[in-house]
């Protein structure tokens, strides 16, 4: 029964996130189509990283290596953590090539409404890593929204005690925005942000 394998291909797409019914119809087609060896490695990388994928002991990443390629790298400077919410944070801030610290991941923000206390993330860690030395800046690129200001004040509260730079990402306007178009939170953080020339 063809129909039957599809439909499940179908159900099981469906389970990934912001893919309804017809993406998910698309893509098993998609896949259908696709040439043998070219499903079987996706269907092998799918496995590979189900099965190998793991957090990095000192920075909380997914890697496949412990401690991980950032952490062991010789060339990043290791007195810059940038503190992220989660590992896919990083990849946008790589994706900058504008960062040549180390990084942190809480694996979350703090939600006391929903049961997430500082203790459910890997904030002890962090507290632990700067207690070790050598690190001279902590930036704190939480995501600009209520979970994430808590968290960087929470964040704030407990690293000023240790004596070292703590700085938060800035806000703003995008590129290619129009001032007029900016809600009031945006253009706030805007001009709080603001630089000398």
């Amino acid at each position: 029964m063809a129909q039957g394998i599809i439909d499940n291909l179908v159900d099981q797409l469906t389970k990934l996130p912001g893919i309804g019914r017809k993406t998910a119809q698309r893509l098993a087609f998609f896949i259908l189509n696709m040439p043998a060896e070219d499903a079987k490695a996706m269907a092998d990388a799918i496995t590979d990283v189900k099965d190998k994928a793991l957090f990095c002991s000192v920075c909380f990443n997914i890697t496949d290596t412990d401690p991980c390629e950032i952490c062991t790298a010789s060339s990043r400077d290791k007195s810059k953590i940038c503190v992220v919410e989660e590992p896919s944070n990083i990849l946008a801030i790589e994706r900058t090539r504008s960062f040549n610290g180390t990084y942190h991941v809480l694996l979350g923000s703090l939600s006391p409404i929903d049961g997430i206390t500082p203790d459910r993330l890997k904030i002890n860690e962090l507290v632990e890593r700067v207690k070790q030395g050598g690190v001279r800046e902590v930036i704190l690129a939480t995501n600009p929204n209520t979970k994430g200001e808590v968290t960087a004040r929470y964040l704030t509260e407990v690293l000023k005690p240790l004596g070292i730079g703590i700085s938060r990402i800035a806000y703003g306007l995008p590129i290619g925005s129009d001032i007029e178009f900016a809600d009031e939170v945006t253009l706030s953080k805007a001009l709080e942000g603001r630089r000398e020339i």
